[in-house]
């Protein structure tokens, strides 16, 4: 029995102060997880000028890619001059100006969070994150007695999360 009481001890000592030290990041995660939700639209974006030159005789494919425009299309050329929806490209002197709508430093800051690959700095804090997150979720069962209402009434819950999530995945 007291096996079983070092362990629920130990979960939920550390469930709890792992927890408080996980806020400020969840607080994070939380506010970039919304904004990504409406990347889609012009939400708090501001739009920036950009004139720079960059190099010569780029196809449409590299254009779009240099400027990192998605979905990049030239809509008209006009002699040397490569016109698209954002702004104009210079095929012979390489002098693009267009605009660009992105989220203020910060939050776009904030929103690389979700997109980190395994080579970026904030990988290990992704991972860390997600272990954080897992830990969460099996320490969570530690946290009542499985004898007790609220450990059943939880299960159910969890249950219902979990189908919920998956019939939306597969929608």
């Amino acid at each position: 029995m007291d096996k079983i009481k070092d362990t629920r001890s130990f979960m939920r000592i550390t469930h709890r102060y792992l927890g408080y030290f996980m806020a400020g990041i969840m607080m994070i995660y939380a506010v970039s997880g919304v904004l990504l939700i409406y990347r889609d639209t012009d939400f708090l974006k501001k739009e920036n000028k950009i004139d720079k030159k960059i190099a010569v005789n780029l196809s449409e494919k590299q254009l779009g890619k240099e400027l990192k425009i998605k979905n990049f299309e030239v809509e008209k050329k006009e002699g040397d001059i490569l016109k698209f929806k954002q702004g104009t490209y210079n095929i012979a002197t390489g002098q693009a100006k267009y605009t660009k709508k992105e989220l203020p430093f910060v939050l776009d800051k904030m929103t690389k969070l979700h997109k980190s690959q395994s080579k970026d700095t904030l990988s290990p804090l992704n991972a860390f994150f997600g272990v954080c997150l897992f830990f969460f979720v099996i320490s969570s069962f530690w946290m009542f007695n499985p004898k007790s209402r609220p450990f059943k009434r939880g299960i159910k819950f969890t249950v219902a999360g979990l189908i919920l999530a998956i019939i939306l995945i597969f929608i």
